[in-house]
């Protein structure tokens, strides 16, 4: 949403108004679908509605430097080397972990600790703390990295081990972050094959402890073994495959206090008292610990053996938990895909309904996917406010169907409610509306029937790549390796986009136009602008040459302060828009045409410029010398900072013959604007401020070598105009 403030009168100095307006309350998006329990919906979602989905539009479509093959994670009010931000983090097949602003697309970091020897379509997670985010790298490791410079983790025993066998063991799965029962935070990485089952690989999961570091992981075959196994030595298995490959990996039950896993294809050979379990959903203690080399439970299909003889994995989806509308009877159960086509409700209490791991059969329901064919992605699971019904949302290949939970007669199944014959990937659902992406590009559905509520095809193929809905936009990957973000064109503000009467700062969030009359002659208009920097810029009303006003926006702490100066004493309006918020501020002609700063939101100290001193003789141009008026006048700037005692000389900026700024220690922030212009018989000097620290102005006349000052004493924010300087 955006933050627009209106302009006043533009007066003459330019004094500086720092704008902070707090960030409002926004919701993240952590990790893949969601949550720990990857449900897929964002229950916070407001902005997309009903009433505006229809309007979304590409807001920004950038090309990322390899395909991310999964989910972006999402976090709000990032504070950055370039202030305060939304950042997007997408793990790439190359093993990157890229770090996007959330309104534009820029990157604002990247890391690749490896570049081979596979790939992954892992999804990245972030701290429940918002501190660090992890990422999957190519050499078997988790990476840990700070989330405002992507500066890595060491030590304490980061980056972890996930495999030592990263040629032949993939992390295909998204990471998972769960707050388990103890109140401790655990992330989860799983680990599968790559494409065809070849080599010496095992399906595990690793748990590792955020605080500590500790991690414990749990092999599918020779489950008895706790450990890392090692390519040709020792430790390792016999067996092989068992993949953990879902899309989520591992599902955390907080009401549980458990984990779950589905296992691929491989040895099931524990109900002759084996710890091999290929084709099966398996129970853990939120640390990745079993019992007696065992999980806590398991489910096993009866005909496991014809799912792996058959390459029909029952996991390459994982246990999706539904929500029972008969809680005394099920209060815990889950819906189980498989590339055999069928879906299965497990009792999440009982799995196999035989008391413990090691059984086979045991599913409350099983029947065949409406829409047909193979389930390789994750459900979404909706409960329906209208009525608290549970809903499950499964997408394929084949298309996306919609089953409700109901209860009969005590027992509980699902029901085939419709389908919709567009096939994708892993669907979400935000603020009521079902969002998936596939073959046609990216749709929205109405959850209840399936009706198509939008739908654009800018994506271009996809394959495990899922979107995200947070804050009003929604974002997805694609395997051209592009990102693409889209919000609603009507019923809120977009991003700003630069025209001739539109600034636009810090990275497009603040959007700053101005109108102004003169009241001398009766004309009025808007400000045409001219961007300096990122964070500031002139307007000027008719002549190019001539900058009325200067404006700059600095984040400060959680908020922003919003500065303008006059160099003129017509009357003006700034309206600043900010696309985060979607409000406005308006400012106008200050008395005595000082302009202002509104830092209404933090307070914060000021970073400083060194800056010129005068010339002699004939104006020289140097990096502390602005020349006006045909080098008739050379201009320095001597600067203190009362805050931290520094002080120096200010760097100059020529802007036009008649118009300077000069910065203090970064050439970046503009701190002054100088305007003189020649009025025949005299010379008016105007000069506009976006400081509050102390400055003196010194003006030397070359031809006389008359010498004007004008000084700002420490915490004043007012510039000034003399009408006969000269």
């Amino acid at each position: 949403m955006r933050w627009t403030a209106a302009r006043g009168s533009v007066a003459f100095f330019l004094a500086a108004l720092a704008g902070a307006a707090r960030l409002p309350a926004q919701s993240d998006w952590l990790q893949f679908d969601f949550d720990a329990r990857h449900s897929g919906v964002n229950p916070a979602e407001g902005l997309v509605t009903a009433a505006n989905v229809a309007s979304l539009g590409v807001i920004f479509d950038v090309t990322l430097p390899a395909v991310a093959d999964g989910a972006p994670a999402y976090l709000s009010g990032v504070s950055t080397a370039g202030g305060l931000r939304d950042l997007l983090l997408v793990t790439t097949k190359d093993g990157r972990l890229i770090a996007l602003d959330a309104l534009t697309g820029a990157i604002v970091w990247s890391r690749q600790p490896a570049t081979g020897p596979g790939i992954t379509t892992s999804s990245p997670a972030i701290d429940p703390n918002r501190q660090f985010v992890y990422s999957y790298g190519l050499d078997g490791r988790v990476h840990k990295y700070s989330v405002g410079d992507g500066s890595e983790v060491s030590g304490g025993g980061w980056p972890e081990v996930a495999t030592l066998k990263p040629s032949v063991e993939k992390g295909s799965s998204a990471l998972t972050i769960a707050t388990v029962g103890d109140g401790s935070a655990v992330l989860f990485v799983a680990n599968s094959g790559y494409l065809g089952d070849a080599g010496d690989y095992q399906g595990h999961i690793t748990a590792i402890q955020l605080a500590s570091g500790a991690q414990q992981v749990f092999n599918t075959q020779c489950s008895d073994q706790g450990t890392h196994f090692v390519q040709g030595g020792s430790p390792d298995c016999r067996n092989v495959r068992g993949a953990v490959w879902a899309r989520p990996g591992v599902i955390y039950d907080a009401e549980l206090d458990k984990i779950f896993i589905a296992t691929g294809n491989g040895l099931f050979d524990a109900e002759q008292g084996g710890h091999d379990w290929g084709d099966s959903v398996l129970a853990l203690h939120p640390d990745g610990t079993g019992a007696g080399g065992s999980p806590l439970d398991s489910y096993t299909p009866a005909d496991f053996q014809f799912l792996d003889s058959h390459d029909v994995d029952l996991g390459s989806t994982a246990p999706a938990l539904l929500p029972s509308p008969a809680p005394g009877l099920h209060p815990h159960l889950a819906v189980q895909g498989g590339k055999d086509s069928m879906l299965r409700l497990l009792n999440l209490d009982d799995l196999s309904g035989q008391g413990g791991p090691g059984h086979v059969g045991g599913e409350l329901q099983l029947i065949g996917v409406p829409q047909g064919g193979e389930v390789r992605t994750q459900p979404a699971i909706w409960v329906n406010p209208a009525d608290g019904s549970s809903w499950a949302f499964v997408a394929n290949a084949s298309g996306i169907a919609g089953l409700q939970l109901q209860v009969n007669n005590g027992t509980p199944g699902l029901v085939p409610r419709w389908t919709h014959n567009a096939g994708g990937s892993s669907p979400i659902v935000a603020n009521g509306i079902l969002f998936y992406a596939g073959g046609p590009g990216i749709q929205a559905l109405n959850p209840l029937d399936g009706a198509v509520l939008w739908s654009d095809h800018t994506p271009s193929g996809l394959h495990w790549e899922s979107p995200v809905v947070v804050n009003g936009r929604l974002y997805v990957t694609d395997e051209a390796a592009h990102l693409i973000a889209y919000a609603p064109t009507t019923g809120q503000p977009r991003p700003c986009k630069a025209d001739a009467t539109t600034l636009c700062l810090l990275k497009g969030r603040f959007a700053v136009g101005v109108t102004w009359n003169n009241q001398y002659n009766g004309t009025a208009g808007s400000g045409h602008a001219v961007q300096s920097t990122d964070s500031s810029g002139f307007f000027y009303f008719t002549d190019p040459a001539n900058d009325e006003l200067i404006v700059k926006m600095l984040p400060f702490g959680n908020g922003f302060k919003f500065f303008y100066g006059q160099l003129t004493d017509l009357h003006f309006t700034i309206t600043v828009t900010d696309s985060v918020t979607g409000k406005s501020k308006q400012y106008q002609n200050t008395a005595g045409n000082c302009g202002a700063i509104d830092e209404s939101a933090v307070t914060a100290t000021r970073t400083q410029q060194t800056v010129a001193g005068p010339a002699t003789g004939r104006c020289i141009a140097d990096a502390h010398t602005l020349c006006l008026l045909h080098a008739s006048l050379a201009v320095k700037v001597a600067w203190q900072n009362q805050f931290n005692g520094t002080a120096g000389t200010g760097l100059a900026f020529r802007l036009s013959d008649e118009t300077g700024r000069f910065s203090f220690t970064d050439p970046s922030d503009v701190e002054l604007v100088l305007k003189a212009l020649d009025f025949g018989g005299h010379i008016k000097f105007f000069y506009g401020t976006l400081s509050d620290l102390g400055y003196v102005i010194t003006v030397t006349k070359i031809a006389t070598g008359e010498v004007k000052t004008y000084t700002n004493p420490p915490g004043t924010y007012c510039g000034g105009i003399d009408n006969n300087a000269f």
